[in-house]
């Protein structure tokens, strides 16, 4: 038992938690630099792929899933128990002593700091009470002295500010363990069916169950976005849906701004990012239709010049694309075709043309928005205005035109709010704890009258309020 009480004092105390606290900065410090599977999951198949032995080892050690890891969850937990072992009881230990009575005068006042003293007429006491309660001190009146003491407040909000600590941690774990965090990339007309098969990239948090995600239905009506017209930067995004929850309620319209979410109970829909699809049609050598619609491509800078692949299986042989997509089409001598302006003014489809097995059957997964060439032949290059037709040796692509698309994130993180009003109350409880000075004061009341104080951390500013005390006291303007 004295050994368990021991690692109980150690396990919650302060520098334990400080430590733990700096262990657990050090711990993510991974988690920023190795690609991690819930968040690439390509990354991490291409690490595998380049260096298996290294890969096998890191994966042994979690550190492609560092944030679920059990190191991480054992210094994150704790840090937990120390933060409540040590600020609990601290919590009480205050709460008696904020409200219990200022301790008595000292014997020896010229002992203390800012000690005066001087000749009185005995009505210094009762001037003295007075002005304690005009300035919120607490007092104790005992054998014609006063003690009086004022500024709790800032232990209070060295304890609320840690108190809220506690209260963040419960709501970062309360959204790992009950939370969800999916995106998905629309284009604009395409309808979108809350479920797991709907996502493009879905993270659930240990508890999470698939029953639990939000029942509604969303069609991508419209989407408008404003770019300055001399610095090219965007000025608002604006997106129109028609929303539906659940089986019986009737659709509504709804808009989805850049801080203005589309929120469902717990779950939120943001508008994250925004790009262009080409439009093609990919016909084979006798003209069938192999594949058609809308690619999305993925934008590279500010002016949204984009790449993509087209992946054609159905082709014989298989066929592939590589393509660039800029919405108003300029030239650069040392970059080739750029975008100079976000909105497309003057698109054009920059197309490079392989032809051979496209990998797809291999079981290796692999990214959409590019293509391995290593084992295809390159048949052709074209860059393609919205109607134009490209032919090439075994069929064709006609690009039709663009459509836009929106990256939606969906997230449920039912522990947001907790984690919001911690930081509200930590922000408050620092700011209680930086600007409350904790200072006593004692008058006797005597043959002489003594006054002296005591700031504690010496904190500044005690001088001047005894100097306006004594002041008070003599009756002096």
């Amino acid at each position: 038992m004295g050994l368990i009480r021991y690692a109980w004092r150690q396990l919650t105390s302060m520098r334990t938690a400080l430590i733990l606290l700096m262990f657990l900065g050090f711990a993510s410090i991974p988690g920023s630099l190795i690609p991690q599977r819930t968040q690439n999951p390509m990354a991490v198949s291409a690490a595998f792929k380049s260096s298996p032995g290294l890969s096998k080892l890191m994966d042994r050690l979690s550190l492609f899933d560092v944030y679920g890891s059990p190191w991480f969850s054992a210094i994150y937990i704790l840090l937990f128990i120390s933060l409540i072992g040590c600020v609990l009881p601290r919590t009480f230990e205050h709460f008696h002593a904020a409200r219990a009575l200022p301790p008595a005068t000292p014997k020896n006042l010229n002992r203390m700091e800012f000690y005066s003293t001087w000749s009185g007429n005995g009505s210094e006491l009762e001037t003295a009470r007075a002005w304690f309660k005009a300035n919120r001190f607490r007092v104790l009146e005992k054998d014609g002295s006063i003690s009086a003491e004022k500024g709790f407040l800032r232990e209070t909000g060295n304890l609320f500010f840690h108190l809220a600590l506690i209260l963040i941690l419960l709501g970062i774990s309360s959204s790992s363990l009950f939370g969800m965090r999916g995106e998905a990339i629309l284009n604009v007309g395409e309808r979108f069916v809350n479920t797991p098969t709907s996502y493009d990239s879905l993270a659930y948090g240990k508890l999470f169950k698939d029953g639990k995600l939000a029942n509604f239905i969303l069609t991508i009506d419209k989407f408008d976005a404003t770019y300055n017209v001399v610095t090219n930067a965007p000025e608002d995004y604006t997106l129109n849906v028609t929303f539906r929850q659940g089986d019986l309620k009737l659709p509504e319209k709804r808009v989805i701004k850049v801080n203005s979410p589309l929120t469902i109970g717990n779950t939120k829909i943001y508008l994250q990012a925004n790009g262009y699809s080409p439009v093609v049609t990919v016909r084979d050598s006798v003209g069938n239709v192999a594949m058609q619609g809308p690619v999305p491509f993925l934008p590279q800078d500010a002016n949204l010049r984009s790449i993509g692949a087209i992946k054609v299986p159905d082709a014989n042989p298989q066929v592939g694309f590589v393509g660039s997509f800029v919405p108003t089409y300029g030239r650069s001598q040392s970059k080739g075709a750029i975008s100079v302006f976000p909105q497309a003014l003057d698109p054009r489809l920059l197309l490079s043309v392989w032809s051979g097995d496209l990998g797809l059957d291999s079981g290796v997964p692999q990214s959409v928005y590019r293509i391995d060439t290593s084992a295809m032949k390159q048949i052709g290059l074209k860059s393609l205005k919205p109607g134009e037709v490209y032919e090439y040796k075994g069929g064709s692509i006609t690009f039709e035109g663009y459509v836009p698309w929106v990256n939606l994130q969906i997230v449920d993180d039912p522990g947001k709010n907790y984690a919001l009003v911690g930081a509200i109350v930590a922000i408050l409880g620092l700011l209680a704890s930086l600007f409350t000075r904790r200072r006593r004061i004692w008058v006797r009341v005597g043959a002489q009258i003594e006054v002296a104080g005591l700031a504690k951390n010496a904190a500044p500013g005690l001088e001047q309020e005894i100097v306006r005390f004594i002041v008070t006291l003599k009756g002096e303007n």
